[in-house]
């Protein structure tokens, strides 16, 4: 598992359709799996999972995305996970960062 979280400031509405575009055009085999919208009064957070398959470890990985915000002041939490292959322990996370590095380079634009 990996985890990038991040504050910034922005339009909600823009910020996540950018990290969604973003998400879905970087590999082929991305796809996005189901999302959660929720608001009260001034504040929005929305959910939205994601999967794609790592070439690199053969298998399936997840990337989990929490959006929160109040205004312009948004904070952002993304988490991956699955990947591995071992039964244990936790080896070939290749994917993970991978598909973590791309909402990384995503936000680094803003």
């Amino acid at each position: 598992m990996a985890k990038y979280e991040r504050r910034l400031r922005g339009d909600f509405n823009q910020v996540l359709a950018l990290l969604h575009d973003g998400i879905l055009s970087g590999s082929s085999t991305a796809s996005f799996e189901d999302g959660s919208d929720y608001h009260c009064g001034s504040v929005r957070c929305v959910v939205r999972v994601y999967e794609r398959y790592s070439v690199m470890g053969g298998n399936r990985v997840s990337l989990h995305l929490m959006l929160a915000g109040d205004g312009e002041e948004l904070f952002l939490s993304a988490i991956t996970a699955g990947g591995s292959q071992a039964m244990f322990f936790k080896i070939n996370t290749w994917g993970e960062e991978a598909f973590l590095e791309r909402v990384r380079e995503i936000v680094e634009k803003l």
